[in-house]
């Protein structure tokens, strides 16, 4: 958790800049909406991924705070009082694998899943492990008071959006997107790495900022302008671009953007692919009550008709904030108001897919910034633990029906095949069809760095 609250982002993490102020001039002009619907829509022809792959998607499923591995994938009933907590282990579908009693959903599609139970990593506070477990790298210093910038990593989300790009993405929806909200801590700590980072604004994802499950939920400014019709908005791009030729040419990598910004913003302003995407009263209200009538299940919901529309990467937060960070009252939280929600969620996402031949072409991924101790604390809760956690993989070619790697009889440490989250970035690449190793982005300084340092796990794919 924070130990400061309401401390605004300082100058050199989140300030303004020239480009965020162009994009909002364009906006202005042309009547078209925010800044957070365009920072995802660039796309350049180059060459075709190295190698086929099963995926063409990948949906994250997020649960911000850190939610306890030993309280749900990776129950220690042999373990003393203070370790194993009140709950018990469950048969599934799969003999020989066990998961705790929160899970009887779970348990029953556990053939699909592929659990990660030696995870690790060394960075403790909230933003930071968020950073390492999306980025695969660490972060340069281990604090919750942390903010993006351009000097980022960039995340497997921002990856995988910028692959596309890469690779001449032209489908009607943004490649990059997190629903409902940004990864963070407080609302007022942005974890770092999610956005473009060295890659530059452009490679932003389309962060929703709004609450599927409410009644008049949409997307801003995906739409015209009451005011406007389509001539309009027409023969107002064209005076622009009388402008612009018109006008002193600048060369810089704002001017270039904001060109970027200004076609593919005017491209998806003036289509009905993305509007129709976003828009949940199409489905059917007893799929919805599936979902679950709440920010998760919608969050999920949105995240399958993205896909379902072409996005590659949908990052659906499990929480505002770190609602997952149960320092206090860890039992009661987890089987009163958080696991049933994100199960119930997680359930459903796998079983729609199925039934729509999506999830042989999905990847799913659970995940959260870390663990939680073994030892129960005095307040009944569990503390921060990166040492050792659990990741679950689905859909995709992802050999379901197992576990990979081995905790110690506490959960504290991996006893056996320990994976690291760059290992698992380079299986989500692996799977896409791109070698992690040989293909580079570069930093700011111009260093070329390869999608992932890990190791694909080969034991899923």
């Amino acid at each position: 958790m924070s130990l400061v609250q309401n401390v605004p982002a300082t100058d050199s993490t989140l300030s303004e800049s020239p480009l965020s102020a162009s994009r909002r001039s364009f906006l202005k002009l042309t009547g078209v909406g925010s800044a957070s619907l365009l920072s995802g829509l660039s796309q350049a022809a180059h060459a075709q991924p190295t190698a086929l792959g099963k995926a063409k998607s990948v949906i994250m499923i997020f649960n911000c705070g850190g939610p306890s591995h030993i309280d749900l994938w990776d129950p220690k009933p042999k373990a003393g009082d203070a370790v194993r907590g009140p709950y018990q282990p469950i048969d599934t579908n799969v003999a020989g694998i066990q998961i705790s009693e929160l899970l009887p959903k779970m348990s029953r599609v556990a053939d699909k899943l592929a659990i990660l139970r030696s995870v690790n990593h060394s960075q403790a506070s909230h933003n930071a492990g968020m950073y390492w477990t999306t980025v695969g790298r660490p972060y340069r210093v281990d604090s919750t008071l942390i903010n993006p910038s351009s000097n980022d990593h960039p995340s497997l989300g921002t990856l995988v959006g910028w692959l596309a790009r890469r690779d001449g993405y032209s489908s009607g929806v943004p490649p990059y997107v997190i629903a409902p909200y940004p990864h963070c801590d407080s609302t007022v700590y942005l974890t770092p790495g999610q956005f473009g980072g060295c890659l530059g604004m452009q490679h932003d994802p389309l962060v929703l900022d709004a609450d599927p499950n409410a009644a008049d939920f949409q997307v801003r400014n995906l739409k015209l302008d009451a005011s406007l019709t389509s001539e309009t908005f027409r023969e107002r791009l064209g005076l622009l671009d009388q402008m612009n030729r018109r006008g002193l040419s600048i060369v810089s990598t704002t001017a270039a953007d904001t060109e970027i910004f200004q076609s593919q913003a005017s491209s998806m302003v003036m289509s009905d692919k993305a509007s129709q995407a976003f828009d949940l009263s199409q489905e059917p209200p007893q799929l919805r009550d599936r979902y679950g009538r709440h920010t998760w299940g919608q969050s999920h919901l949105l995240a399958r008709r993205l896909v379902e529309s072409g996005a590659k990467f949908v990052s659906a937060v499990n929480g505002r904030s770190i609602i997952w960070d149960t320092h206090k009252d860890n039992f009661s939280r987890m089987e009163k108001t958080l696991v049933p929600p994100m199960e119930q969620a997680f359930a459903t996402l796998l079983d729609d897919l199925e039934s729509r031949g999506l999830l042989e072409t999905t990847l799913v991924i659970w995940t959260g910034d870390f663990g939680r101790t073994p030892i129960i604390n005095k307040d009944a809760g569990r503390d921060h633990w990166p040492q050792c956690y659990s990741v679950v993989l689905a859909g995709a070619g992802i050999r379901g029906g197992q576990v990979v790697g081995e905790s110690d009889s506490t959960g504290a440490y991996p006893h056996a095949r320990p994976i690291s989250p760059a290992d698992i970035n380079a299986t989500v690449f692996t799977a896409l069809g791109y070698d992690p190793k040989s293909i580079n982005y570069k930093m700011v300084d111009g260093r070329p760095m390869p999608l992932s340092e890990g190791q694909p796990i080969r034991e899923v794919l």
